[in-house]
């Protein structure tokens, strides 16, 4: 069947809705498509937060950031901040809390409430939805035409909005950038972020499956890129966490993971601490050292680490060196970086169309007139805690505004 309508969306998430809402209530004749391939729109959206839908953080500005698009987004945080982008989701009906760290949830901390209130707004709207729509090609001639595999939508103007290839088994794919190169734009390639930073390490099989609360830094050369804390969790071959999440955004091959396990402790006050432990504990094996101080397995992946993985002797026969060596150790348990994990474990992507090619007060194409382009289209990635949703919701108003 054929379709006509004043401006179509392809992509039925976080972004699309936003953009079809904001649309409809700035002119309520526009008529508006969303075009979804799942069966359902929003079912990534479903799954963040742990399926609470962390939707925003009181803390949202550019600087929580990276992509060619960081510098124009200061304008768009600008205008949709916190507090207005929480305003209009109350305009929709939902209440929402903050927690201590500034992360933004719907006060029945379920998803579905987020989804729900989108969903009807569309609907009492007049939003035509087309869930189950796989597309077939997208062309442009006097407007813009969508083919899928059942029907033909034309339309005046066209938004992409079809997410990245994060989170592949909820939808993720990258059919943005088949679309977006076919009209001229430049698309830096999809890559995982905010997920599981592969590393090599001989002390890292021992630790899977710990936990350990830290200072974790990356390190580029003998140069400190960037440092988090938090819970860091030891796998079988990566490092998880919020905090490791968050610096797989820069991290690169030949990089370095430097876990502080103590980082409220100088490096020489746990050098004191040793030596106090050595005397307490001078007739037990070496690695009781650092009983007190760490979970067994840690203490011996640090002794092990430091060189000093020799446990037949006993704590009185370490050397004051050793002793500045495994204090040392402890502050800078070091990790070699291999990679990013895949995009089945990737909360988001890096990548997208080049921000030099969308104009931030639009997000129409400067390349292609009547073409917008939001969410994580657009070359632009977050840190965890509510950012990369909030760009999708104030970049998909702002299309939405603009059609």
């Amino acid at each position: 069947m054929k379709y006509q309508f004043d401006a179509v969306i392809i992509g039925g998430g976080a972004a699309g809705l936003l953009c079809a809402i904001a649309a409809k209530r700035k002119n309520p004749a526009v008529k508006i498509a969303v075009i979804e391939k799942n069966d359902r729109v929003g079912k990534k959206l479903l799954s963040t937060g742990n399926g609470r839908c962390n939707l925003t953080n009181l803390h949202t500005g550019a600087d929580k950031y990276c992509g060619s698009f960081q510098k124009q987004s200061r304008a768009i945080f600008e205008k949709w901040n916190t507090d207005r982008l929480l305003g209009f989701f109350g305009e929709l009906g939902l209440l929402t809390v903050a927690d201590s760290e500034g992360r933004v949830y719907p006060h029945c901390k379920q998803a579905a409430a987020v989804l729900d209130v989108l969903r009807y707004g569309c609907e009492t709207r007049g939003v035509r939805i087309f869930c189950g729509e796989t597309i077939k090609s997208v062309k442009r001639q006097s407007g813009f035409t969508v083919t899928t595999a059942e029907n033909v939508f034309v339309s005046d103007k066209l938004v992409v909005a079809t997410g990245s290839k994060a989170a592949p088994k909820l939808g993720g794919n990258g059919s943005a950038a088949d679309y977006l190169k076919n009209f001229g734009h430049t698309f830096l390639p999809f890559s995982p972020a905010l997920c599981p930073v592969r590393v090599q390490s001989g002390v890292l099989k021992p630790l899977k499956g710990l936990r350990a609360a830290a200072a974790v830094s990356l390190l580029r050369g003998e140069t400190a890129i960037k440092t988090e804390r938090g819970e860091v969790q030891f796998n079988e071959d990566n490092l998880s966490g919020i905090c490791v999440f968050n610096l797989s955004l820069f991290t690169q091959p030949k990089d370095t993971l430097s876990v502080d396990l103590l980082p409220d402790i100088s490096g020489r006050e746990l050098f004191n601490l040793l030596q106090k432990n050595q005397k307490l504990f001078s007739a037990l094996p070496a690695d009781n050292l650092l009983t007190g101080i760490f979970q067994k397995r840690v203490a011996q992946a640090v002794m092990k680490s430091a060189g000093a993985g020799d446990f037949s002797k006993n704590c009185a026969g370490l050397s004051e060196k050793q002793l500045k060596e495994i204090a040392h150790t402890a502050k800078s348990l070091c990790f070699a970086v291999a990679g990013n994990d895949g995009f089945d474990r990737a909360q988001a992507c890096k990548g997208g169309v080049s921000g030099s090619e969308i104009d931030e007060h639009t997000m129409q194409s400067k390349r292609v007139r009547n073409l917008f382009i939001c969410g994580e289209a657009v070359d632009l990635c977050g840190e965890c805690g509510g950012y990369n949703l909030h760009f999708a919701f104030a970049s998909g108003i702002i299309a939405g505004e603009n059609l």
